[in-house]
């Protein structure tokens, strides 16, 4: 049995950071609160949302994004390909740095 997308392991801050979240002040209440795609108006479930962690508010305050997977498997391919043609390690061995794996992963999870 295939586990639901929301339980995807906590993403590390580089993977974030390629990922782009958007800044708290871009998004609305729905997107803020993981009711909807941090990246699109796609509606989440428990089954469809991909959870992209607590963050913090610059202003103070935490917001609790998640993405839908369709829109995580596009932003880790392209954030894989630009991190790894930059990347010694990815070069070698993918396996070896935990930014390129954990991409990878996303990639083969999320991208249709």
């Amino acid at each position: 049995m295939s586990e639901p997308a929301s339980s995807v392991q906590e993403l590390p801050a580089e993977v974030l950071e390629i990922l782009a979240l958007p800044p708290r002040d871009a998004v609305n209440a729905d997107q803020a609160r993981g009711a909807t795609c941090v990246w699109g108006p796609e509606a989440l479930t428990i089954e469809t949302a991909v959870d992209l962690g607590e963050q913090q508010d610059p202003m103070g305050g935490h917001w609790f994004p998640r993405a839908c997977g369709p829109h995580v498997g596009e932003r880790a391919h392209h954030g894989l390909l630009a991190h790894s043609s930059l990347c010694e390690q990815c070069g070698e061995d993918r396996s070896l740095c935990p930014t390129g794996h954990t991409l990878y992963r996303l990639v083969r999870e999320h991208r249709r």
